[in-house]
């Protein structure tokens, strides 16, 4: 299968970003992409409470949504949304936001959501400090989904650091896990590639991540920095792809016999032990 990750600098005006974001995609289908990656927040980055609330819609109304729904029944291609920041339903019983990575079929229907499960809460520097769980409620449920026969793993972002998410997926048969973000500058310089290369070789999947890149104009609140460098990650812990630090798009062909072999050679995903302690 043909991939592609999209790498985006959105701003905190959706409606500005979204022709930025169907370029990319329509450039992804015109190249063969099967499924093109976005990043996390694609429709919207911000900090600021009161620009979230004036700008962010419901996943009914969200108009990045249903553009891109659009598209995809259009241009007949899979789209994994990295993520959109959405307002909860009317009832919903929460004041916080969620964060949703939504796998489009060519067909234009959802065909899977996931919420961003583990919040990034951070001190990274005096001036750098995250509370993601204030903004956003967390999920509760692991998704696996289906591409044309290739089983789908999806995350985002901080998930990256606690492993046994990625374990779960992959022993539940996922072959290409998605790990769409929007990585800090700093902690994207020390941890972002250790990370990933060790997922993939954790479990022999395939590692597709398409991230938020450069400075990120704010018309409320701080303008923030993301790191870049959308990766991808063959089973064995092969670097494929890395897009730098500037928006763009990257092809990748997908061996899902590499995924076997991976497997084959270190069978680790079968090996795990019962143990009591500490």
């Amino acid at each position: 299968m043909r991939v592609a990750l999209v790498q985006l600098t959105s701003s905190d005006d959706p409606q500005a970003n979204l022709p930025e974001t169907v370029a990319r995609v329509e450039a992804a289908a015109d190249d063969g992409a099967r499924l093109v990656l976005t990043p996390e927040v694609t429709n919207c980055v911000s900090g600021d409470r009161g620009r979230q609330l004036e700008v962010l819609r419901s996943e009914d109304e969200d108009p990045t949504l249903a553009r891109l729904r659009g598209l995809a029944a259009r241009r007949g291609v899979w789209i994994l949304i990295g993520s959109l920041a959405l307002k909860l339903p009317e009832g919903a019983g929460d004041p916080r936001f969620v964060n949703r990575s939504l796998l489009v079929a060519p067909s234009g229907e959802i065909a899977a959501r996931y919420d961003k499960m583990h919040m990034f809460d951070a001190r990274i520097s005096e001036t750098e400090v995250y509370r993601e769980s204030a903004s956003y409620r967390p999920g509760e449920r692991a998704v696996l989904a289906e591409v044309e026969g290739v089983a789908l793993g999806m995350t985002i972002c901080y998930d990256l650091r606690f492993p046994a998410l990625y374990r779960r997926l992959a022993q539940a048969g996922a072959q290409v896990l998605t790990a769409p973000s929007a990585f800090s500058p700093v902690t994207g310089a020390a941890h972002w590639e250790p990370l990933l290369r060790a997922r993939a070789i954790e479990t022999g999947a395939y590692v597709l991540a398409p991230a938020q890149c450069g400075r990120h104009e704010a018309r409320r609140g701080r303008a923030r920095r993301t790191h870049g460098h959308s990766l991808a990650v063959s089973p064995w812990g092969e670097l494929i792809v890395d897009l730098g630090d500037r928006p763009g798009v990257a092809l990748v062909e997908l061996a899902l016999e590499r995924v076997a072999e991976a497997r084959r050679r270190v069978p680790s995903l079968t090996h795990d032990r019962a143990f009591t302690g500490p």
